[in-house]
């Protein structure tokens, strides 16, 4: 499916969250809607459980770093949660 991108794992809720959720309807990581510098800007915190990912200035890709830690938990480099910090 060449159209698909992460954001369409992302379900919104509470308002200005977003967790994303795997196939089986696990979450696998989480966004959340912030405003910096005095609230002029907003940015979107990328987590994954309670370890931070990054920061992004928009949605898609923020669902983009956090699906691309998922998939790498689960390549050679170890189990789950093994490079979930690493880009």
């Amino acid at each position: 499916m060449a159209d698909w991108n992460p954001i369409q794992a992302a379900v919104e809720g509470p308002t200005g969250t977003w967790r994303m959720i795997d196939p089986m309807g696990h979450e696998y990581g989480r966004i959340e809607l912030r405003r910096v510098r005095n609230g002029a800007e907003v940015r979107y915190k990328a987590l994954c459980g309670d370890e931070l990912l990054g920061w992004s200035t928009t949605l898609r890709h923020a669902c983009y770093r956090v699906h691309m830690a998922f998939l790498s938990a689960h390549g050679p480099s170890g189990g789950p949660l093994a490079s979930w910090g690493e880009e």
